[in-house]
This record gives structure tokens, C-alpha cells and sequence, in this order.
């Protein structure tokens, strides 16, 4: 049978998306059909993102304004969202939290790591699966670090609470599998994003050098030679919000050109 992704019909709902890898998401898979419901603070990139995602299938987008910043304003604005929508896919993904070592961060900036990284995807994901459980589908679809795997230095928040929520959902994985809901975590290495164009200019200048030779140095460590490109991750989650993944679950998949060397 010839692999062809239809989405049609299904309802997306996806974080921080009117950038780097959540808006590369969020067009991969109104190109396939699906309706999204995009996430994020500022309202002026959320219309303009909207204007830019396919409506070839008839589909019906949408937004909410949200700052995953702020949990108890994030917590009321999707909990109303839930009370009168119900989506088939969800993309937990929002920003990094800020760079640093150990010595660098205190409880309080773990608390608010675990804010944001943990506390928005519990929540998200808790609200989104009871009415998973009731038509016997769904797809949830975290977006993670390798630093699950191989920590890296200067991002010791990232590091501790990514791990964490690969943790959570490979506990969750177990729990819906017999209602037809998978839950997959995606262990993102270094993509053309604004989020590396930051790391780049704090590693950079720790170093003393340049841009360009920081990044150089940086693609170096790549075995394919490249950053990736955020509409290749976003191939990635259409495949695994469709049909043909039915079977992958309570995993954590590596998208980094290689740049992982553990297995």
C-alpha cells in the first residue's frame, strides 16, 4: 500500500507555533488535512501564522493566547478552551527555559522550569485525553531535548525537567494504550531556530569568538554536517499524529543527524 498522510478531519492542537519548530508543525499538518489550533503569547504572530496554514480540506483554524509563562492565566485560558473544543492530536512544545549551569540557578528557577515544561504539558495533556479515552484514538506528541539522553553543559534546567516529562509520558503510554491513544516524545537536536540562534550568540561569547565560528564548531559535533531544518521535524510529527504510527508508543525518537552517541 502506497504511504499517503490524510488527516482530514482530525483536530490539532499545537504549542509555542508561531515559530521555529511549533509553527513548522503546526503548517505540516494543516497541509495534511488537519485543523490546528494554534498556541501561543503574541496575538499579532498568531493571526499571521494563522493566514499562512493550508485550508485546502475545508478546514476550520483557530487560536488561543496563552503565556505558558504564567501557569495559573495558562491554566484558565485552555481549561475554558477544553470545556468547549476537543482535539485528536496535541503538541506539547513550548520555549526553553533560560540557559545556565547548576551553579548559575536556584530552586525558584526550577520551579519555574518545571512551570513550564512539566506543569503546561500535564495539564495540556490531562485535558485533551479524557475525550481520547472516549472515541478510542488519539495522539499526543511531546517535544523534547537529547539532552534526555546526553545532558549538555549550560543547560542545566532544560536537562533536568525535559527528562522529566519523557519520564511522565512513558508512564503515560502504558495507561492509554488500550484506548488507542499513543504518547511519543521527540528528542530534538540542533535546528535552524531562534532558539540556537540565541545559544549560539551565549556560547559565542563565553568562548570569546564569533558567530559564525561558534556555529561552525557546533555543526562539527553533527555527523550529518548541518542544522536541521524545522519543516523536516515537522514531517516528523505528521507521521506520528497519523495512522501509520499506530503501533509506536512510550517512546523517545531522536531527530539530530546523528548527534547522539549513546544508544
Amino acid at each position: 500500500m502506497r504511504m499517503k498522510i490524510n488527516l482530514e478531519g482530525k483536530k490539532a492542537l499545537v504549542g509555542a507555533s508561531t515559530q521555529g519548530l511549533g509553527k513548522a508543525i503546526a503548517l505540516q499538518l494543516a497541509s495534511c488535512g488537519a485543523s490546528v489550533t494554534l498556541m501561543a503569547r503574541n496575538e499579532a504572530k498568531l493571526k499571521a501564522t494563522l493566514a499562512e496554514l493550508d485550508t485546502n480540506f475545508n478546514q476550520k483554524h483557530d487560536y488561543i493566547v496563552v503565556d505558558f509563562y504564567d501557569f495559573n492565566s495558562f491554566e484558565a485560558k485552555t481549561s475554558a478552551y477544553f470545556k468547549q473544543n476537543t482535539i485528536d492530536i496535541l503538541v506539547n512544545n513550548t520555549n526553553g527555559p533560560e540557559a545556565g549551569g547548576v551553579f548559575e540557578k536556584n530552586t525558584t528557577d526550577y520551579q519555574k522550569a518545571f512551570d513550564l515544561l512539566f506543569k503546561t504539558t500535564c495539564h495540556l495533556t490531562l485535558l485533551a485525553v479524557e475525550n481520547m479515552k472516549k472515541n478510542k484514538y488519539g495522539r499526543i506528541i511531546n517535544t523534547a531535548s537529547l539532552t534526555v539522553k546526553e545532558p549538555l553543559p549550560n543547560l542545566v534546567l532544560s536537562n533536568t525537567i525535559r527528562a522529566a516529562v519523557a519520564i511522565w509520558a512513558k508512564t503515560l503510554a502504558k495507561e492509554v494504550a488500550p484506548f488507542g491513544i499513543t504518547v511519543n516524545t521527540i528528542l530534538t537536536g540542533l535546528f535552524d531556530t531562534e532558539r540556537i540562534q540565541q545559544l549560539n550568540k551565549i556560547q559565542a561569547s563565553a568562548k570569546g569568538i564569533s558567530l559564525e565560528e561558534n556555529l561552525k564548531l557546533m555543526t562539527q559535533e553533527i555527523p550529518s554536517g548541518r542544522l536541521g531544518n524545522p519543516e523536516e521535524f515537522g514531517h516528523l510529527v505528521v507521521f506520528l499524529a497519523s495512522n501509520y504510527s499506530s503501533y509506536i508508543t512510550g517512546t523517545n525518537i531522536s531527530i539530530d543527524g546523528g548527534l547522539i552517541k549513546s544508544l
